[in-house]
């Protein structure tokens, strides 16, 4: 049945807290050592370098004359088979050494690589380290020093950091096109990253050694930042061509070759958005109730404010005197998002959000970051200007929309800056960030297909195939844009959706929708994982149903998503163009679905504040916000089709290979698609509860489910799902990044219910790697349920990792009982619940 905007969604009761029950810990299996001969052969003779330098009494500076060898204040790079954990405990046992960072880098094919970057201060820390190799190479380690033991067993590899490391491929490859045919003495602007250092005088004294660097082959600074929440110290610079040739090259006698430098890359873009078919504006009226303070902000392009479907809307508050310098003519980016945010598609025809949206500007002239900033510094300074300080510009935003990225930074296994940043504020502040997934439009080959003609004529099913065939060849091309690998935040892909009837659909014969019969991502859309093999994208929204047009034909046809019309895209405010003061045009993509996503988030907000008014509003910012997570994202399923289709297209064909199958579902379609209208409010067959609370280290917390008797005794398909979010403290430098994770156990009482947890998501290994847990349990038996009939879900807080976090984390919780076609299950549940809800309903 569809959604009832006059069926709430139900409010639940967490009960008191209990210790969790401490089982068997479960023996992780130990990495296989290598042999003891592999170890001196291969490791050996870096500690044999070593070992002859400091006998001879030598000191830091022969040290570094050594490119290879192992030096005083110099990073080094200690690959280790198996977990970090080992490592990161031996570490702590000698005194001075420094852990800059360490990542669990686990590739597509299920290898763990884990990496660690420690700091060698001092010659007597490289003292220690030589020792404990040559008594563990005898046998001779004391109590208190075994964990090195598995450390030596288990190194793969032991080497400085470099300029191999410094400078990686893709990077070269941008900074080598952005040279191409330029003059030797022309500056090229640059980001460097710098190794954190914790001691801020030493951070100091390594920005200084790279600054004279940079002036010494006729570079300039141009801006710098140091945020230590996230361990980030960065310089923005100028260089000449020569000099970025010999970064390319890797050479040791230039940048890349200074021990300070962590990474050299190419100044960010910013991704863009494409819109088309502009019109003259249908001004929606103007209303007269007051709007109320903002919840929402928008971090995006200067947006044309003065717009009259936006003007009563936005705060705009220009941070960084961006306006000025922006165009009013290119300024597409801020005023379409603006305009998806508080009317949603104009195609729809829906109300306004009843709060204004707070607009801090990102972006300068065509959409573009300043070229004078580093956009980490930017997102940064916008966050501690809206929440700290005596007058803090917008105090209450619990949502902030991101529809932005950095297109020369696709993910690769390592967290962005970026993304180090987004985790940290949204538990710092309690905000959820909403990121695009971002859109890669390059062509790609269709290897079934010889030209266009047989590209047309093809059945949708065959066309399909054909495309996910394609794409599923070039997903390690087609990766998230940073910080979209946001741990705490929500990222959003495109799905093939709009609101354009069919028989409006006049796309030129030319380009052709790739999947008439199925909703799935667009072929533009980004695809995951995210880190630590997490579910990335998300969730799905509309990005318009995008076509695709043949742009070279050989052996056999090259493909392109083209951009948006009136035939197929979602309809947006615009700047002015061909002499219209006020005009309206079409969009697409993942930046476009963002917003949409924000503003479904803000209108959970909405319908949750007019039910439960002060019950909903007195939760503190970091308990909406995980729950604003949490009911946006539990809607999110798999179309049955379109899953069954990859499935079937990539395979493994091997039903036993069940996990791989999923991974390559969940790359294209996260946790899945979302209904809007279904995350906001319930239906006469469906009822949706929500919970909101904290949870302490190694508790768990119970949560009553009425089971509404209206599902008894009937042999049709009904299911029970269950969505939980949380944001984690994140740790740079520590045994994990993500510190505090949570989970759903299995309910008891699933027999009685006749339901139990299907193939078509995420499996629940998958769904535990990042901060949200969501599962669904369904069967078409006939539940066995008495009229006060409950089921129990319990959340565990498992033992925090990387240190015991002594804080509450803040959850919210989802849950959703339904049988479609049953009349009564709301009303039977909302009946058993009207004692607790009462001040709201």
């Amino acid at each position: 049945m569809p959604t009832d905007p006059t069926k709430p969604l139900l409010r639940l009761i967490p009960q008191a807290d209990r210790p969790r029950t401490i089982g068997v810990p479960r023996a992780m299996p130990r990495p296989e050592p290598f042999d003891n001969a592999r170890q001196r052969g291969a490791i050996g003779p870096k500690f044999t370098r070593l070992a002859q330098v400091l006998e001879r009494g030598g000191n830091a500076l022969e040290l570094r004359a050594d490119p290879t060898a192992l030096a005083p204040e110099r990073l080094l790079v200690f690959e280790v088979r198996g977990a970090i954990n080992a490592f990161a405990n031996a570490i702590q046992r000698v005194p001075g050494l420094e852990l800059v960072d360490e990542e669990e880098l686990s590739a597509d094919e299920e290898d763990k690589e884990p990496v660690a970057y420690l700091l060698m201060p001092d010659v007597e820390a490289l003292r220690q380290l030589e020792s404990l190799w040559r008594r563990w190479q005898r046998g001779q380690l004391v109590f208190g020093e075994t964990p090195w033991r598995d450390v030596f067993q288990t190194l793969r590899d032991l080497r400085p950091w470099g300029p191999q490391d410094r400078v990686q491929p893709i990077d070269a490859s941008q900074l080598a096109e952005e040279i191409e045919g330029r003059d030797e003495a022309e500056l090229v602007r640059l980001e460097i990253e710098l190794i954190f250092r914790v001691n801020a005088a030493a951070g100091a004294r390594s920005e200084d050694e790279v600054r004279a660097a940079i002036v010494a082959r006729g570079g300039r600074m141009v801006s710098r930042a140091r945020i230590d929440d996230i361990a980030y110290h960065a310089l923005l610079v100028d260089l000449p061509v020569w000099e970025v040739r010999q970064i390319i090259d890797q050479s040791i006698e230039g940048i890349a070759g200074l021990e300070p430098v962590m990474h050299i890359r190419p100044q960010s873009v910013a991704t863009g958005i494409e819109t088309a078919d502009a019109e003259p504006a249908a001004v929606a009226a103007a209303g007269d109730a007051p709007l109320g303070e903002p919840i929402l902000a928008l971090l995006d392009g200067v947006p044309v404010a003065a717009h009259p479907l936006l003007a009563r809307h936005l705060a705009l508050d220009d941070a960084f005197d961006l306006e000025p310098g922006a165009l009013v003519a290119n300024r597409t980016h801020g005023t379409a998002m603006a305009s998806l945010i508080v009317h949603g598609d104009r195609n729809r025809r829906e109300a306004p959000l009843p709060r204004r949206v707070h607009v801090v500007p990102v972006l300068g002239d065509r959409d573009a970051f300043p070229e004078d900033r580093l956009v980490v510094d930017l997102i940064y300074l916008a966050l501690m200007r809206m929440k700290t300080g005596d007058a803090p510009t917008a105090p209450n935003v619990i949502l902030v929309n991101l529809s932005l990225g950095n297109r020369r930074r696709p993910f690769h296994g390592q967290l962005s800056a970026w993304a180090r940043l987004l985790d940290r504020l949204a538990y710092r502040f309690g905000v959820l960030f909403l990121v695009s997934a971002g859109n890669s439009t390059d062509p790609f080959a269709v290897p079934d297909f010889i030209s266009r003609a047989a590209l047309e004529d093809a059945n949708p099913r065959d066309r399909a195939v054909a495309v996910i065939s394609a794409l599923g060849a070039i997903v390690a091309d087609r990766r998230l844009f940073a910080p979209a690998e946001t741990v705490n935040g929500i990222t959003v892909g495109a799905c093939n959706e709009d609101a354009i009837e069919p028989a409006a659909r006049t796309a030129a014969r030319v380009n052709v929708d790739p999947f008439p019969d199925h909703r799935l991502a667009n072929p533009s859309s980004t695809l995951g994982p995210g880190f630590a093999r997490s579910v990335k994208p998300d969730i799905l929204m509309p990005g318009s149903r995008e076509h695709v047009m043949v742009v070279r034909n050989h052996d056999h046809i090259d493909v392109q998503p083209v951009g948006p019309s009136r035939a197929a895209g979602l309809k947006v405010a615009g700047p002015p163009t061909a002499g219209r003061e006020n005009s309206e045009t079409f969009t697409c993509g993942t930046s476009a679905a963002t917003a949409l996503a924000t503003r479904t988030c803000h209108r959970i907000h909405d319908a949750l504040e007019a039910t439960y008014g002060d019950v909903f509003t007195g939760l503190t910012h970091h308990q909406r916000a995980v729950l604003l997570k949490a009911l946006l994202v539990h809607p999110a399923h798999w179309p049955g089709e379109s899953a069954a289709l990859i499935r079937e297209v990539l395979g493994p064909a091997d039903g036993r290979q069940h996990v791989r199958q999923k991974d390559n579902i969940r790359r294209f379609l996260g946790f899945g698609w979302v209904d809007a209208d279904e995350a906001v409010a319930c239906a006469e067959d469906r009822a949706t509860f929500w919970a909101a609370g904290t949870l302490m280290p190694e508790r768990v917390v119970n949560v009553s489910v009425p089971i509404p008797q209206a599902i008894a005794g009937q042999a049709r398909l009904h299911s029970l799902s269950a969505t939980l979010a949380w944001f984690t403290p994140v740790s740079p430098g520590r045994k994990r990044y993500r510190t505090c994770r949570l989970k759903i156990l299995e309910p008891a009482g699933l027999g009685d219910l006749a339901v139990r947890a299907h193939g078509d998501q995420p499996d629940s290994n998958q769904t535990n790697r990042g901060t949200l847990f969501t599962r669904c349990w369904r069967g078409d038996r006939a539940p066995v349920v008495g009229p006060d009939h409950s089921i129990v879900i319990t959340i565990q807080r498992d033992p925090d990792q990387g240190g015991v976090v002594d804080d509450p984390i803040p959850f919210g919780l989802a849950i959703s009982i339904a049988m479609p076609g049953a009349i009564g299950v709301y009303e039977q549940v909302r009946q058993r619940l009207q004692p607790q809800v009462r001040a709201g309903l």
